[in-house]
């Protein structure tokens, strides 16, 4: 079976959590020999990891028809693509999109990130998706996210076959409410023309079946799951002074996630006892509200602000803390405790997290409960038998959440939807 999946992000160069699961998700799935897998994202980089699908850059997917000989193409996009490709998808551009601002090889270039500009972006990316729709042979198409919605559904046009869509998020999460509408028309297209939704929990599934008015029978929940550790992961030595404590927040720092809650409940905490360090690693539109609510709680001696982190810096944050914790609002899944977990380190999530659906290890209290979110924290840092008991016991459960489950579970969902396509 061949899949064209669309996406956003895609691992080494990731700005949040859908680049972590979508690689997971993938390299869970090629675990199944006969399913080949073509992912297209806005802009490779070069560095991906492309021993178990293949990437195929809408940046480099000529949508204007250009004379370039093979050794300049070669040189432009050989290091992510074989310039036969090219050639071949050039064969395959539908109209005349020459009023459209292309480079020297007749492509769009696109950021690869989320500009200020996103929504030109996605509608670009949705024209490519054409181009790449007509040239490339696929069985199913998946869409992850609202971004990729529009290419999904062009794609579906141009090639009769069947859409899923994964819902990582919707806007209800990401603006506690405040609902931008140009987003959530594009969502519900995306769910209107889908011929399946995967959400990534009961969460997110009942806001897309009660708030975008889907039909129940073709929407279902897939959680998340996570990747191994690496060697080198596995190999960092942590940084711990052992008269202190270190409780981490590790995510945007933005309305979504909760971080003034965090704050607060350090607050609380520092009230009892000063040998906790507080650490809230991640960047975003609330870092300098936060700064200054640090400030006038007078908790900034034990307060830091790392800022963004990716990669194996994320890890030796996590390996060099005591506490995890996720106060997030509305968090559609939440990857990070689950990471958090498999470092061996306790975790406190809110219940308004769709891995609060699949964990059990961990302690789990509501967003805005910042004393219960202090007790928490005091005791872990206070009672060994507590630490000792959830390190342990949530290391064991994360290590049987497996991609490959995941991957198995999408292949049900596909088969499914090919066998009563056009039944309708």
């Amino acid at each position: 079976m061949k899949v064209l999946m669309f996406g956003w992000e895609f691992p080494p160069h990731i700005l949040g959590g859908l680049g972590t699961a979508s690689y997971g998700l993938t390299k869970g799935m090629s675990q199944q020999d006969d399913l080949e897998i073509t992912f297209c994202i806005p802009k490779p980089w070069g560095d991906e990891d492309q021993s178990f699908l293949r990437i195929i850059g809408m940046n480099s997917t000529p949508v204007v028809w250009k004379n370039v000989g093979w050794d300049y193409v070669k040189g432009r996009v050989g290091s992510y693509m074989d310039p036969q490709l090219f050639y071949d998808l050039r064969d395959h551009i539908y109209a005349d999109f020459s009023y459209l601002n292309t480079n020297d090889l007749g492509c769009i270039e696109f950021s690869g990130r989320y500009p200020d500009n996103l929504h030109e972006e996605i509608n670009n990316y949705s024209i490519v998706a054409g181009v790449v729709a007509r040239q490339q042979e696929f069985d199913i198409i998946h869409s992850h996210d609202w971004l990729t919605y529009p290419a999904g559904i062009h794609a579906k046009q141009v090639s009769g076959k069947p859409l899923v869509i994964h819902v990582h998020a919707t806007d209800f999460d990401r603006s506690r409410g405040n609902v931008n509408p140009t987003v959530y028309a594009i969502e519900k297209n995306g769910m209107d023309n889908a011929d399946h939704i995967m959400c990534v929990s009961e969460l997110t599934r009942q806001t897309v079946i009660h708030k975008y008015f889907q039909d129940p029978k073709k929407v279902s929940t897939v959680h998340n799951a996570v990747s191994p550790l690496s060697q080198e992961i596995q190999d960092i030595v942590p940084q711990k002074n052992p008269s202190e404590k270190v409780v981490t927040f590790l995510g945007r720092i933005t309305m979504q996630k909760g971080p003034e809650y965090f704050v607060e409940a350090a607050a609380m905490v520092l009230h009892r006892t000063r040998n906790v360090r507080f650490v809230m690693a991640g960047s975003g539109d609330m870092m300098d509200q936060m700064i200054r609510l640090v400030a006038e709680r007078g908790i900034a001696d034990r307060f830091h602000f790392p800022g963004f982190m990716k990669g194996k810096q994320v890890y030796e944050v996590l390996k060099a803390s005591d506490v995890y914790i996720m106060p997030s609002v509305s968090e559609p899944f939440g990857i990070s405790p689950l990471e958090a977990m498999q470092c061996s380190v306790p975790s406190i999530i809110s219940k308004q997290s769709g891995c609060a659906e699949i964990l059990d290890k961990c302690i789990k209290t509501d967003y805005w409960d910042i004393h219960a979110m202090a007790d928490a924290i005091y005791s872990i840092c206070t009672y060994p038998a507590m630490y000792e008991y959830l390190k342990e016991e949530g290391k064991k459960e994360v290590d049987e959440i497996k991609w490959e489950n995941v991957g198995y579970k999408v292949r049900g969902i596909y088969d499914e939807v090919i066998k009563n396509y056009g039944k309708q």
